[in-house]
């Protein structure tokens, strides 16, 4: 039960987070992003259950080329012991290359259909771990100008960004934002989960890490207000 991620669980965090970002700030960007990671978290789900679920038809076809192999084989055995009464070298030259040629063939499409499923489950993955990725960075954008050192605005310039939250609004906000990473890199792990794929699995680590080295900044300046 604990030892893999469950959607249901993951998709209902994004949920109250996104409910916690408006009760304390309704008017902020950030509840937007939240919502929009809390719908694409909602689109996510038939996404991965087609990621889990067997393509028949590609299996199909594969099932469809093996028999082709085996009749191809037979069909060629047949030839073969038709001629054997008085072969010639030329002639065992030439079935031999037909036989060869027809084995490769099959083989080379049995390989490209063998991995075609995973190829084209590999890419929609890689697509929404992308928009994963990107995600984060807009979340670490949303963070930047918030600055503990210019809670008091007596120090700001002119063309310093407008600041009018309080240490602990700042705080919460800060936290609300290294949360929201946290479950972008959790449901970046949940596709790498159900399609364990090395590249998918290389994509999701490396969103795992830029989530958390991002989460890191955040801590730090919450830390610093906390120090204050």
């Amino acid at each position: 039960m604990y030892l893999e991620l469950d959607f249901q669980h993951l998709l209902l965090t994004i949920e109250r987070l996104e409910v916690r970002i408006g009760e304390r700030f309704p008017s902020s960007s950030l509840r937007q992003v939240c919502n929009e990671f809390h719908g694409f978290a909602a689109r996510s789900r038939p996404q991965i259950r087609w990621i889990v679920k067997p393509n028949l038809p590609i299996r199909f076809s594969v099932a469809a080329v093996i028999v082709l192999a085996f009749v191809t084989a037979w069909l060629s055995i047949q030839s073969l012991e038709f001629r054997v009464a008085k072969p010639k070298l030329t002639e065992w030259v030439q079935l031999s290359e037909v036989i060869i040629n027809e084995v490769l063939l099959i083989g080379a499409a049995l390989f490209f259909l063998f991995s075609l499923e995973n190829r084209i489950k590999r890419a929609r993955t890689l697509k929404a771990l992308h928009q994963l990725r990107s995600l984060a960075h807009v979340v670490d954008m949303h963070q930047l100008t918030k600055d503990p050192s210019m809670v008091d605005q007596s120090l700001a310039v002119k063309s310093s960004p407008k600041r009018d939250l309080s240490g602990f609004q700042l705080k919460r906000y800060l936290d609300y934002c290294s949360e929201l990473l946290s479950l972008i890199g959790k449901l970046a792990a949940l596709y790498s989960e159900k399609l364990p794929d090395p590249e998918v699995v290389t994509a999701a680590n490396e969103i795992e890490e830029l989530c958390t080295s991002l989460s890191r900044k955040i801590w730090q300046k919450i830390s610093t207000i906390e120090d204050d």
